[in-house]
């Protein structure tokens, strides 16, 4: 996994970057580690500094209609002042931690979309290297419960980074991740979509799910009721301890009963922002054990921040 980029920001001639992200995926919470290889042009110069972005896809709809971008969700600073002479290869290793709400771009080994992107400083001129894609697995817990849900008969729709909180959680990024599963045949007269998000921590995870039954949607809200929305927490520990068959059931028939019972309205939490999506093409099927994912989307805008200004105002 490598990118390479003239600094054009710097000057023709300027110093290049080309970063190697180590072999293998990484976990959230986990390790990331590689190498930032820096050749000198045809000058010296002093790199003042180092950065690497963690950036996700996004697709963001505000007031004057949809926007694409990226979200910058973690900056790392892994060096500077070095002294780079002309025509000099010089390699930063670096390791660095993943927060622990880094979305999930793996699931049974597909792509989904999140990337680092490196920012090189000299004379207080800046560029940034084109997007390297990240590979990031799930944690075991969430391999284990998107495996039961498979198990179950729920079909993988997509999954989506949308830009807002989920009130009543504690949620540290300003997006999350939203997977939409189809239901098996005995809730599907019921509902529309399962939608099922994962809040990791140090010391646990929370697992947010929100039951559709198809209305109309705007802003995170439905005309219709996207009512039955709860949380349940589980450890990181004992993970092959538990029969997630069970649990996960046992989940799903509390939701689909609430479903009934508070019909147009959304419980204790609900989620809010601007209804941004990743780039993540639907079409996702299940396969035996569990569930596969779809393409990617590649193309990405410039156009973020309106959406980002709208988001501010939905935050609790």
């Amino acid at each position: 996994m490598v990118f390479k980029k003239l600094l054009g920001a710097i000057g023709v001639g300027g110093p290049s970057v080309d970063t190697v992200l180590d072999t293998g995926s990484a976990a959230p919470g986990g390790t990331l580690s590689g190498q930032v290889r820096l050749r000198g042009g045809q000058a010296d110069v002093t790199i003042e500094h180092i950065t690497l972005d963690l950036v996700a896809r996004v697709e963001a709809e505000g007031h004057d209609g949809e926007h694409e971008g990226t979200v910058v969700f973690d900056r790392i600073t892994i060096g500077g002042g070095i002294r780079l002479a002309e025509g000099e290869e010089h390699s930063v290793p670096f390791t660095a931690s993943l927060p622990w709400e880094t979305p999930v771009t793996e699931l049974h080994g597909q792509p989904l979309g999140v990337g680092v992107r490196t920012e090189l400083a000299v004379a207080d001129a800046k560029d940034k290297g084109d997007l390297d894609p990240l590979r990031v697995r799930p944690l075991p817990v969430q391999e284990a419960i998107l495996e039961a849900f498979g198990h179950l008969g729920y079909g993988f729709k997509s999954a989506d980074l949308e830009v807002g909180r989920i009130r009543g959680t504690g949620q540290q990024l300003p997006f999350y991740q939203e997977i939409e599963l189809t239901p098996p045949a005995q809730y599907a007269h019921a509902v529309n979509e399962i939608e099922v998000t994962f809040l990791a921590t140090p010391g646990g995870m929370e697992v947010v799910i929100e039951v559709d039954k198809g209305g109309h949607v705007l802003n995170g809200y439905s005309s219709e009721g996207r009512d039955a929305v709860t949380r349940f927490t589980v450890s990181h520990h004992n993970v092959q301890h538990i029969d997630w068959n069970a649990e996960v059931d046992a989940w799903t028939k509390q939701l689909v009963d609430r479903h009934g019972q508070h019909a147009g309205h959304h419980g204790g939490h609900h989620r809010s922002g601007t209804g941004a999506v990743a780039g993540v093409a639907a079409g996702v099927a299940v396969a035996a054990g569990g569930m596969v994912a779809a393409e990617v989307v590649d193309e990405i805008g410039d156009a973020f921040e309106d959406a980002e200004d709208d988001e501010g105002s939905d935050e609790e």
